[in-house]
């Protein structure tokens, strides 16, 4: 007799049955937070302007799986600037809840909306005149009837298990959480420069807060000649610095153009007499300059814009202040 879960039942399941139980979680999970959007209301969009509140802190609280999805909501919510403490019901009746003060926001999370450790930090939040925001799948239950705004997220079904595990209705509740910090990041203007702010080591982080100052060769490390230098002098300079090209300036040190490697191998295809070659005989004029507080991403954009390696950095396009190479941009993690 085969005994549920034994060797000999799982070997005897086809693959193509388990890939149809797979499609049928992902459309029963899908319609579920599909169904979401025709059952939100006014409760939403105030949620959201009770996120944008500036006075009191903002917490989330859960019990089980439910707590695990406000976890992650608390998490998103302060990845985005947003700060958000997730305190978990059980440790919030034994002390915890010494964190919230008077007029904080609290997320409550609770499918059946009975949840006992929930339930119990109600006196607290109502003494604290707390604003009170539920996520619940029941929207008969206590924790509905006493929280300020309810947001329904309530499924047909649940995924499988015979509805023991919760599986559309915390994917829901997720979804929910999703949508009130977008709709509150769309409320607020957010742009990726915020979302960068928060995520410095990450690699939008170094894109959008990384700027030319940041990479750029200043001092000795820039080549540069003057107007007048002969053809040694200019390769000495670029074989020195390294960079594929040297910047030309007068004896004021204003910026006059720019010769580059490529410049070099065009003067010896033509067959020019280089004893009597000088630097601005090489330069092409009007060098792109980029100034130092821009984004290092402008820097790519404008060397992808023009085919060009490097671009000499200025506040007017007169006076030098570095170079920056595409170089300097690739070993940053910015190209």
């Amino acid at each position: 007799m085969l005994t549920p879960g034994s060797d000999s039942q799982k070997k005897s399941k086809p693959n193509s049955s388990l890939i149809e139980t797979a499609k049928r979680v992902f459309k029963i999970e899908s319609d579920a937070v599909a169904a979401l959007a025709d059952r939100l209301g006014s409760d939403f969009s105030e949620a959201v302007h009770v996120l944008d509140r500036k006075e009191g802190r903002l917490f989330v609280t859960g019990m089980g799986k439910s707590g695990l999805i406000g976890k992650k909501i608390a998490a998103t919510m302060s990845s985005v600037g947003l700060p958000a403490v997730f305190v978990h019901a059980a440790e919030g009746i034994h002390g915890d809840l010494g964190l919230v003060s008077r007029n904080d926001r609290v997320i409550a999370i609770s499918n059946s909306g009975e949840t006992e450790e929930i339930l119990k930090l109600l006196p607290t939040l109502n003494r604290l005149k707390c604003t009170l925001i539920t996520m619940t799948g029941n929207l008969q239950s206590t924790l509905a009837n006493r929280s300020d705004y309810v947001l329904d997220v309530g499924v047909k079904e649940e995924a499988g298990g015979n509805g023991l595990i919760p599986t559309s209705s915390t994917t829901a509740t997720l979804a929910m959480g999703d949508a009130l910090v977008i709709a509150y990041l769309h409320l607020c203007g957010f742009r990726e420069e915020d979302f960068a702010l928060n995520h410095p080591g990450g690699s939008l982080g170094r894109k959008m807060l990384t700027t030319v100052e940041d990479l750029m060769h200043v001092g000795n490390e820039i080549p540069m000649v003057y107007e007048n230098a002969d053809i040694a002098t200019i390769i000495s300079e670029m074989t020195r610095k390294r960079l594929g090209a040297t910047l030309v300036t007068d004896k004021n040190k204003t910026l006059k153009g720019v010769i580059t490697d490529g410049d070099l191998r065009r003067m010896i295809e033509e067959k020019k007499d280089l004893s009597k070659v000088k630097a601005s005989d090489l330069m092409g004029i009007q060098p792109k300059w980029i100034k130092k507080d821009e984004v290092a991403t402008k820097a790519i954009q404008l060397m992808e814009e023009y085919s060009i390696t490097s671009l000499v950095v200025s506040e007017d396009g007169k006076k030098v202040t570095g170079v920056i190479h595409l170089h300097d941009l690739l070993k940053a993690g910015i190209a």
